[in-house]
């Protein structure tokens, strides 16, 4: 049984189709991520789920319901959105406690589900503060902690940290994934942020123009993209392109006046595609000094960008930038020439024509 199901789903504002005849499903206890840039879509499925918004055509299934036409409040829900939403006369536990009480559900109960939120949020000192008083990533918990105490089949998240800044986002980040691993309920996340995408998610669905354009594990999504928008979306810096041709019967790609070896390569059959794109992660590359018949392409060094743990190395290999990920001690100078070594294992060909993988 699907914990959530989504059943050629569409919507139209008007003449405008915001979604396309999508499918998804959610299996119980799966953390699902949506993952896309602004305008895709993500938000606005997730609001179809959720009850607040009308779909055009097709179904939703939670469990075994088919609750395509009912109220948010008949769904089994829980949802945490982007803005707090916190009410600023309440107390954190007047604001937990709100929508338990509007259900009539008895004192004792009531008591247990927030003072349970609290154990597992960590918020328990704050229950008795008032929103202006507690910082936003604590308002952020508290605004989780209200969609937990309805102890919901699905829990769904609307951008939950994108207000809040680099080091909260990565804390909370963390106690997401560790309520999940605690409670093992279903989520269904919405972000724009890749990491958040890549650490929370047992699978990512990446949307583009409405459409789901992959659906799989985070590593697989990462390593193996489905298409040229799943590759150069994900990934910081993105994924490294050079445009070219598969020649020799696919055994080779060639690249301006060079050629690589396409042995090794994990894909489907290549054969001789006239406009092909091999995409090479910064972090699957390597620099040397010699040049290897094959398996690697000469570039000068423009800028060496030292990120901490390790170094970033841009460079000009003709005419277009790339960029390769090395260890920090590595320094190389403006200017030098160096040779990329490809590991083709590690890299991703596309089709040029219909942008998907080869």
């Amino acid at each position: 049984m699907h914990s959530v199901s989504v059943r050629d789903l569409t919507l139209n504002f008007g003449s405008v189709s915001v979604l396309k005849s999508l499918n998804l499903d959610v299996e119980e206890g799966e953390f699902i991520v949506l993952l896309g840039p602004s305008g895709c879509g993500k938000s606005t499925l997730l609001n179809c789920i959720a009850g607040l918004l009308d779909i055009s055509d097709g179904e939703i299934w939670i469990r075994d319901r088919n609750v395509t036409w009912a109220e948010p409040s008949e769904r089994g829900i829980g949802m945490v959105f982007q803005s707090y939403a916190l009410y600023p006369q309440m107390t954190v536990r007047g604001n937990l406690s709100f929508g338990l009480k509007n259900q009539k559900l008895p004192k004792a109960e009531i008591e247990k589900r927030v003072g349970r939120a609290a154990e597992i949020l960590q918020i328990g000192p704050l229950l008795d503060r008032k929103p202006g008083a507690l910082s936003g990533g604590q308002r952020q918990r508290v605004a989780i902690g209200r969609a937990l105490v309805r102890d919901a089949d699905v829990y769904l998240f609307d951008e939950p940290l994108s207000n809040l800044d680099a080091k909260l986002r990565s804390e909370l980040r963390v106690e997401i994934k560790r309520l999940h691993s605690r409670l093992n309920n279903t989520m269904v996340y919405v972000t724009h942020d890749q990491i958040e995408a890549l650490t929370l998610a047992d699978r990512i669905a990446v949307m583009r123009g409405g459409i789901i354009q992959q659906l799989d594990a985070p590593q697989v999504i990462y390593n193996r993209p489905a298409n040229l928008f799943v590759a150069g979306f994900i990934g910081s810096p993105s994924m490294n392109f050079l445009p070219g041709a598969t020649v020799d019967g696919g055994r080779s790609f060639r690249c301006g006046d060079h050629t690589l070896d396409l042995a090794g390569y994990e894909g489907g059959a290549v054969l001789d595609r006239p406009s092909a794109i091999l995409g090479l992660r910064p972090e699957h590359l390597d620099l040397r000094q010699n040049p290897e018949p094959g398996r690697s392409l000469p570039a000068v060094v423009e800028i060496d960008e030292p990120m901490g743990a390790d170094s970033l190395v841009w460079l000009k290999m003709d005419h277009r930038q790339i960029s390769v990920r090395l260890p920090v001690e590595r320094r190389l100078k403006p200017g030098m020439q160096v040779h990329v070594h490809v590991d083709m294992s590690k890299a991703s060909l596309f089709d040029a024509a219909t942008e998907q993988r080869i």
